[in-house]
């Protein structure tokens, strides 16, 4: 049995995405207990983790994706309903992109599970609070942008969900082209049957 057999399993899947929600939910919780004064409201604090480069502070996102705002995007829909609807068509779309990898390909099924994991746990928040809870802050070099965008641990499920979809064909470049060669055998026998 090779590791990435295990690695590939629906089981390992579904502990993924588990562990990413709780991971997700249990430091936006510490956030909120460490950044928030006793009305609930954000304390302005920040830790410094690895100097400016990155810290820790409290900023709550009330928009979609780098706080575009969803009445903006369909202001006939109570935002609410609006992430609930793009949630929905997220987890099927995924759910399908899912389905529809090869079972050789590990890294980019494991990269789906990540994603979706990342979105569940912001959906949640969504839903509970009406707001995502972010509080990861690092810096950049001024020539691209002062500081880049507050983000949460779901966030970063997400992208790196999406770096390793990207990056799979490029490391697993063998087995893409063996699934390659197979479908174009598929395709061949196909119409010779016709």
């Amino acid at each position: 049995m090779k590791k990435t057999d295990f690695i590939n399993k629906w089981p390992f899947h579904l502990g993924v995405i588990l562990f990413s929600i709780v991971a997700d939910q249990l430091t936006k919780l510490w956030a909120l207990v460490r950044f928030t004064n006793e009305t609930g409201a954000p304390n302005h604090e920040t830790i410094n983790v690895i100097g400016e480069l990155v810290r820790f502070q409290l900023v709550f996102n009330k928009g979609a994706a780098f706080s575009s705002r969803p009445q903006d995007l369909m202001p006939f829909l109570p935002p609410w309903l609006f992430f609930l609807l793009i949630s929905i068509v997220a987890t099927i779309v995924l759910l399908w992109f899912y389905k529809s990898i090869d079972k050789r390909d590990w890294m980019s099924r494991l990269g789906v599970v990540m994603i979706l994991g990342g979105a569940v746990g912001n959906f949640i928040d969504r839903m509970r609070l009406s707001m995502v809870v972010d509080f990861i802050d690092c810096d950049f070099p001024d020539f691209i942008m002062t500081r880049f965008p507050t983000f949460n641990v779901a966030d970063s499920f997400v992208t790196v969900g999406v770096a390793v979809v990207i990056l799979s064909p490029i490391i697993l470049k063998k087995i893409h082209q063996e699934i390659k060669n197979d479908k174009e055998a598929k395709t061949e026998a196909a119409k010779e049957e016709k």
